[in-house]
């Protein structure tokens, strides 16, 4: 599968199609999150949580993740706390009615680029990182 081919960008989020069913690619990316030393601090089954309000929707869990040595590095300073409202990072996964699964996320490089200092560099590698681990999570025997 190529990126180029399945990965969408609207301005301030990026849309990847995936190549497994919902549980598949979300199993995959808690796996994939944890490999590499990041930290899962909640999964929002946000279906489940619509149906308590007599919503129905597609499934979708929202992956909220963070990783020490990135927020570690936001949250030591006086200056940079005010970027905690856009931690943790999420990493979404959803259905649509097409039957497929896509992952989405914030486009954190993009937004890194308007920033400056310790909290572009934050961004920018926390975002190098999230996109890394898509990449592991979407891979198929063929891409090996």
């Amino acid at each position: 599968m190529k990126q180029s081919e399945t990965t969408q960008t609207h301005d301030l989020f990026i849309e990847t199609l995936s190549p497994y069913d919902f549980l598949t690619t979300a199993q995959r990316l808690r796996e994939e999150i944890e490999k590499n030393s990041w930290l899962v601090s909640h999964v929002y089954d946000l279906k489940k949580t619509l149906e308590k309000h007599h919503q129905s929707v597609l499934p979708v869990y929202v992956f909220s993740l963070c990783h020490p040595k990135h927020s570690g590095k936001l949250l030591a300073l006086n200056h940079e706390r005010i970027a905690s409202s856009a931690m943790p990072c999420r990493i979404s996964v959803y259905e649509k009615i097409d039957g497929k699964t896509y992952l989405s996320r914030m486009n954190t490089s993009m937004v890194s680029q308007s920033l400056s200092g310790v909290m572009r560099e934050v961004m920018s590698e926390s975002s190098k990182d999230v996109e890394a681990m898509i990449k592991n999570v979407l891979k198929t025997a063929n891409d090996l």
